[in-house]
């Protein structure tokens, strides 16, 4: 029996990353991850420090998707609003966590960190959630329902990933398969497309490559059956190989996948 199809959607929140203060490197990361776990990663989201922006793509998100994982805004300062977000769009309060106020306190009382109403900002969670442990500076994630609230850190969210993997479902793993061609997706678009209509259950996608000296697209095909996967792949594999017979084009070794 085949395994199920398990999706996510990612919330990426903050200002920085719109303005272009911060360069965000989590997407990759959380694609990564879903990657290797056999979920299929299928909507990124960014939005802004805004409450009422962060609770409709939460609430949008949640019921498209198996999972929603969400990264940023959950530190000490004002602008760190996705609790507050994230209980609004659960209907629910957002009390001081007992255990995440003690987890926070012992690593401060380590440091010599003083205990302040903004720090304990980040003990806060919403009522009916579940801890997301951060092993790298004490400061909880949470996850209520089907979305997981981390760090926007990216050492933080790596961690936080990795702490909650073995409670998420995998799903059905992904193949890939590539084939270069030496001409442009001009050339290849018509057959290519026609090779598409027969396949719904391959995705094909045509990626234009330059630094080659000379004009080269990237096909890259994907599907979870791995028998229809191939049999397209020789199928385009086939059409290039043609195409290249015709215009007399031979590739250089580093071109070829």
């Amino acid at each position: 029996m085949n395994a199920k199809i398990v999706t996510a959607g990612l919330l990426v929140i903050g200002d920085e990353i719109l303005s272009g203060r911060t360069k965000d490197v989590n997407i990759n990361a959380t694609a990564q991850f879903c990657t290797d776990l056999g979920i299929e990663l299928s909507e990124v989201r960014v939005v802004p420090d805004v409450i009422d922006t962060i609770v409709e793509a939460v609430n949008a998100l949640r019921k498209r998707y198996t999972y929603v994982f969400t990264t940023g805004g959950i530190g000490p300062t004002h602008d760190d609003i996705t609790a507050d977000a994230i209980a609004r769009a659960f209907g629910v309060a957002l009390p001081i966590h007992p255990v995440a106020r003690e987890m926070l306190e012992s690593r401060w009382k380590e440091s010599g960190t003083e205990v302040t109403a903004a720090r304990l900002r980040m003990a806060r969670i919403p009522e009916g959630a579940d801890l997301v442990v951060n092993a790298v500076s004490a400061a909880p994630g949470f996850r209520i329902a089907n979305v997981y609230v981390m760090a926007g850190v990216p050492v933080i969210m790596k961690a936080m990933l990795e702490a909650i993997a073995p409670t998420l479902e995998g799903g059905r793993k992904v193949e890939s398969r590539s084939v270069s061609a030496g001409v442009g997706e001009g050339a290849l678009g018509d057959p290519l497309a026609e090779i598409q209509s027969r396949y719904d259950d391959v995705k094909i996608g045509s990626y234009p490559q330059m630094g080659y000296g000379h004009i080269m697209t990237y096909l890259v095909l994907r599907s979870h059956d791995i028998a229809r996967l191939d049999t397209a792949t020789a199928e385009v594999q086939a059409l290039v190989d043609k195409i290249h017979r015709d215009k007399n084009i031979t590739l250089p070794e580093e071109a070829k996948p």
